[in-house]
């Protein structure tokens, strides 16, 4: 656990962005190879921009800000469920 704390303090926009980061999770989680030719993407992107506006200016929230919360709340919607 430790390791993977030490990477995300020394990981910056810089590098990140120079990070395929569909492509690296899809080794662990092939799906995420897969559903670009499955899912309506489209629909979902509309949907999901939706609610980042929607954070964003309720809550004076940066973009960055609004989807690391969306995130967040994603994925602990996801835990609640398992």
């Amino acid at each position: 656990m430790e390791d993977i704390e030490n990477v995300i303090k020394n990981t910056n926009e810089k590098n990140q962005d120079n990070i395929n980061w569909t492509k690296v999770w899809s080794k662990k989680y092939s799906i995420l190879e897969e559903y670009q030719n499955i899912v309506d993407i489209k629909k979902y992107s509309i949907a999901i921009r939706n609610l980042l506006k929607e954070l964003s200016n309720e809550y004076n929230f940066s973009k960055l800000d609004s989807m690391l919360v969306l995130k967040d709340i994603l994925y602990n919607e996801y835990k609640q469920s398992k």
